[in-house]
């Protein structure tokens, strides 16, 4: 069971001075945040694209990149690259360059995107929001697969017998599919044997469950052995010494990005009632002490058959010491308690 953090890198207002951090102290913190989940023993940090005046990561693999040189361990992934609107070329080269830095620690997690802002960005038509992904992710993994790519599609000037440089340590580099469940994404990557990303950020994460086995049909069905395949989580959540103080905390800032986002979406209004209800056992958000937080994710992995649980913290834009403190937690606290029992869960299977 693999347990890490993911982070959009928010630079939304204090909800108690309505100060805004500067992206550049933001960048500066995410670094101090990532060599702390190094140091306290979590397998994997991500950081998620996007390209709007609230998130500071536009370039996931130059942040990565900056905390490769200063970790050792811990694995090192975008959460998600946005590919439909991203050169293939260059995310790997990027991402070989990132895992050549890091010695072999650096991972891929391409989605669609949920946000659009990087479609008018780079020119891309919104009318082609899903065969530019196929398409993307067939050179993406042809260029992982071979050195000297030759390819043509629609939507990128095609590639005559051409060397795609630096190669990676890793062989091959990691590429998962990042889904917010949608069953065709899931089928996709099962076809494709590649890991599956589940963004579990509403309702019953039991619900999912049948998902993850669409997955494991899907790549059985195409040959693949899918006990090997790797099923993860992206789940928001804070940690604190006692849950009242974390769900606390942890409300004002989450509350102000949903609310944000829901306004441009046409979502309800977020407020205390939905926040505690997601919080319950059976809720998607994984907030309180750690004890907590352990025992929901014991039980997403039991019952839905997540093998790497990813703790998206903050939400909104939170104290640096607080969100310092909760990878602490997860990493000191959190993921003993979750090796161990799952330990023993899969010995006594």
């Amino acid at each position: 069971m693999e347990i890490g953090i993911s982070t959009f890198v928010e630079t939304t207002p204090d909800t108690v001075t309505g100060e805004v951090i500067s992206h550049a102290k933001r960048l500066r913190n995410v670094i101090e945040e990532i060599k702390l989940a190094d140091e306290v023993g979590l397998d994997v940090f991500g950081v998620g694209e996007h390209h709007r005046e609230d998130f500071a990561a536009s370039s996931p693999a130059v942040i990565l990149a900056a905390a490769a040189s200063q970790t050792k361990n811990i694995r090192l992934t975008s959460a998600v690259t946005v590919l439909s609107s991203a050169d293939p070329v260059r995310v790997f080269q990027d991402f070989a360059t990132v895992d050549g830095i890091s010695n072999g620690r650096a991972e891929i997690m391409a989605g669609r995107g949920s946000f659009i802002e990087s479609f008018p960005l780079f020119g891309y038509d919104l009318h082609d929001y899903n065969e530019l992904f196929d398409e993307k992710l067939e050179l993406l993994l042809k260029i992982r697969d071979s050195e000297k790519v030759t390819w043509k599609g629609k939507h990128r000037p095609a590639i005559d017998h051409l060397g795609v440089y630096p190669r990676p340590i890793q062989n091959p580099l990691p590429v998962w599919i990042g889904s917010g469940g949608n069953p065709e994404s899931v089928i996709r990557a099962g076809r494709l044997g590649l890991p599956l990303v589940l963004a579990i950020i509403g309702g019953s994460p039991m619900q999912f469950a049948p998902l993850v086995e669409l997955y494991k049909r899907a790549a059985a069905e195409a040959g693949y052995d899918p006990d090997t395949l790797p099923v993860a989580s992206h789940s928001h959540g804070f940690i604190a010494e006692n849950t009242e103080t974390a769900a606390d905390k942890f409300f004002a800032p989450t509350q102000y990005v949903m609310n944000v986002i829901g306004r441009e979406r046409g979502w309800s209004h977020y407020g205390r009632a939905t926040y505690d209800a997601a919080r319950s056992f059976e809720g998607a958000l994984y907030v309180g002490d750690p004890k907590t937080v352990a025992e929901k994710i014991i039980h997403l992995r039991k019952n839905v058959g997540i093998t790497r649980f990813m703790l998206h913290v903050p939400v909104g834009s939170m104290p640096h010491e607080d969100v310092m403190n909760a990878i602490k937690l997860l990493g000191t606290e959190v993921a003993p308690i979750v090796r161990e029992e799952i330990a023993k869960w899969e010995k006594g299977q």
